[in-house]
């Protein structure tokens, strides 16, 4: 097997013991002659596996007690509005926080639905910073603050939460959720899909406080109403089983790493050896980001024309470097370090940039 560097952005690198794990269970799951796939949801076998995976989150995030933990399809693109067709009442107003282009879409989704205002925003600059908290603009009587905790497209991730006392606070965390410890119950509510830092694609993980639970709107679609998966320990349909059964093998590989507090110093000394390079190299390399605002998920850089980008990445991919264009919609280079992506890579990719500066300088 010729196993790549893999930065691409999503779906995105697993740890390599889960997929074994996962390779081994495939065609008989513990002895019981079927693979996890082929089971009933409603049998005691997929439960415990189900009930598995909302306890390591539980435990590995320490979520307080009067929180939910959902699992739900359609990733944070169909959050994006379940978020305000539960919680934006008719005359009702809620503040978002625009930091990149996700923000943007929840912005929008939420702005066909009801009133909505920008609390902050970085357009200004293409994104390149995360607005400072006392630059944060929201009304006392809003229904709720939006934020995108991290930016996959202009990699920039916010440093710490806003305190937001009455006003509940929000956060879309898909790209940097299970990256480092945070106070949970600094949030109403998290949402996040799995396919970065959780598992596959195909799982979107929600963590709701139950008192903005007991304050949705119940005029809704049964497939949309938040109370529909918490009543019924999101069993109410057939779940997405295997993206849920690879998720608990992550997070026990997260748990085996030693929690999010050592996670987090991987994360922090994979991020400086691509960041070094960028800042070591005297403007070879161009990083989109301002310093303060850096993202340990995705380490976001151009060069100094188009045509040296193409080159960087057409040399990249011969050396087995995957996935590090950036966005169609940005351009330039993205290398984005989740979880599962080894220092080993960081460090090849590192010594593939200092080569590359020294043959195009």
């Amino acid at each position: 097997m010729n196993k790549v560097y893999n930065f691409n952005a999503g779906p995105a690198a697993l740890p390599l013991a889960a997929l074994k794990k996962a390779q081994a269970e495939l065609l008989d799951f513990q002895g019981k002659g079927m693979s996890v796939m082929e089971m009933s949801h409603r049998g005691k076998e997929y439960e415990a596996v189900h009930n598995q995976a909302i306890n390591l989150l539980k435990e590995l995030l320490s979520i307080p007690e009067d929180y939910d933990v959902l699992f739900l399809q359609g990733g944070a693109s169909l959050q994006f509005a379940m978020v305000p067709m539960n919680f934006l009442p008719a005359g009702g107003k809620a503040g978002y926080v625009l930091t990149g282009a996700w923000s943007e879409k929840a912005y929008a989704e939420a702005k066909a639905l009801g009133e909505v205002y920008e609390a902050a925003s970085a357009k200004e600059g293409n994104y390149q910073r995360i607005p400072k908290i006392d630059e944060l603009k929201y009304t006392p009587d809003s229904a709720y603050l939006h934020i995108t905790s991290n930016n996959t497209i202009f990699g920039t991730q916010w440093q710490a939460f806003p305190d937001t006392a009455d006003v509940p606070l929000i956060a879309d965390m898909s790209s940097d959720i299970m990256s480092k410890p945070f106070d949970v119950s600094k949030f109403s509510l998290i949402y996040a899909g799995a396919q970065k830092n959780l598992g596959p694609s195909g799982v979107t993980v929600v963590i709701i406080k139950r008192s903005l639970l007991a304050a949705a709107n119940p005029k809704l679609p049964t497939m949309l109403k938040y109370g529909t998966f918490a009543k019924e320990n999101s069993l109410y349909n057939t779940p997405p089983t295997f993206a849920i059964y690879l998720m608990g093998l992550v997070l026990s590989w997260i748990k085996e790493q030693g929690g999010l507090a050592a996670i987090y110093e991987h994360n922090k000394e994979k991020a400086a050896l691509i960041y070094d390079a960028i800042d070591d190299s005297k403007g070879f390399y161009i990083g989109h980001a301002q310093p303060d605002s850096r993202s340990l998920m995705n380490i976001t850089f151009r060069l100094a024309s188009e045509e040296l980008e193409k080159k960087f990445l057409d040399e990249a991919k011969k050396a087995g470097f995957v996935g590090l264009n950036g966005h169609r919609s940005v351009g330039g280079c993205r290398a984005s370090a989740y979880n599962a992506v080894p220092r080993e890579a960081c460090l090849a990719l590192r010594e593939f940039m200092l080569k590359f500066q020294r043959e195009n300088s």
